[in-house]
């Protein structure tokens, strides 16, 4: 099942069940109206949508329209919580390695995460808004996961069932904050604003064998102004899955259903994949060069973030996006030094 939530004029919107070819759509308002009413009760509500998909996908809807995801917000526009990882180690790694940082023995038995904000999310097709090109403005392409209720204490096998709902995520970074507020010992704020969602949930079995072990066997092709910069496999890689993540949030609270899990930079060994941040392509410059030579993101730049399946097709839909700054055109160059290299969420 696809599901989607078109503008409205709501800070909720409207929830819709969309085509497994993201072709057309149909309105569930006559089931659910909001997205986090269904996983509120998922149980009761899930089958009937599921039934309104497969309808749709006969061709067999009466009052189905054309998908627009230029319409849509996220698919989850806020949130109870949003819970980000790094759970590629590769990308700990390397950015780690670009400012001679050794890598702590723990990180690889225990997950890095930090706490989002999960009030405003933006859109598949929203700009992203920065005051200024000085603050090292970064994508980061990542997979996420919405959750059902997850008890205290859950264990990672068992949380992947609570599993509801895969996303497509831009984590946008600003890494020229990032060094400032680490020093300070208390974690990200100023430095992660609001992430962008591809404009398509959907359930696990959508995939089909591409989700297995708790990850998303996929690649994910990240495009800066055009120009391929990323192919990377999301699943092989992933140190730690998804189960993992969420029993990581999980150690020490309930996670309430339409909780958001995010797996981090989706990072690869092999460099022929390319990267799915500019800080991965400046950690490798630093470490080749001594400095690095790629910019960060400046006004009027898009970033366009998607994932295929094994047949071809788009699983979420496209994230498609152009940074605005305050109104004006920024001077381009290579902002900051090597101090906000490896800065991110797995960098530290």
């Amino acid at each position: 099942m696809k599901l989607a939530t078109l503008k409205d004029g709501s800070r909720d919107g409207q929830l819709i069940v969309v085509a497994r070819d993201l072709g057309l759509a149909h309105h569930a308002s006559g089931i659910a109206t909001r997205l986090q009413q269904l996983l509120d009760d998922w149980n009761f509500l899930a089958p009937q949508l599921q039934d309104l998909y497969e309808t749709l996908n006969s061709g067999k809807a009466r009052h189905a329209f054309a998908f627009e995801p230029a319409q849509c917000m996220a698919p989850l526009p806020r949130a109870y919580q949003w819970a980000d990882g790094s759970a590629y180690i590769n990308h700990v790694e390397l950015v780690r390695r670009a400012r001679g940082a050794e890598v702590p023995e723990s990180f690889y038995t225990d997950p890095l995460m930090y706490q989002g904000a999960s009030d405003d999310f933006l859109g598949p097709r929203d700009d992203a808004p920065f005051a200024s090109a000085d603050w090292g403005i970064d994508f980061e392409s990542e997979i996420a996961v919405v959750t059902g209720d997850v008890a205290c204490g859950t264990a990672p096998d068992d949380a992947i069932d609570q599993v509801r709902l895969l996303m497509l995520a831009n984590d946008w970074s600003l890494r020229n904050l990032i060094p400032a507020e680490l020093a300070k010992g208390f974690g990200f704020l100023q430095s992660k604003p609001a992430t962008a969602f591809g404009p398509v949930a959907v359930t696990p079995d959508e995939i089909g064998a591409a989700w297995r072990g708790g990850r998303v066997h996929l690649s994910v092709e990240s495009r800066w102004n055009g120009q391929r910069v990323g192919l990377c496999e999301a699943g092989p890689e992933m140190t730690f899955h998804f189960g993992q993540l969420i029993a990581h949030v999980a150690k020490t609270r309930r996670l309430a259903a339409g909780s958001i899990v995010g797996s981090g930079t989706v990072s690869n060994k092999d460099l022929s994949h390319g990267y799915s941040c500019i800080a991965e392509k400046r950690a490798l410059e630093m470490i080749e060069s001594g400095a690095p030579a790629t910019p960060f993101m400046q006004h009027g730049d898009t970033i366009r973030i998607e994932v295929l399946g094994t047949d071809g097709q788009s699983v979420f839909g496209a994230i498609e996006q152009q940074v605005r700054i305050g109104g004006r055109a920024a001077q381009r160059g290579a902002s900051a030094g090597a101090e906000a290299l490896g800065a991110g969420s797995g960098g530290r």
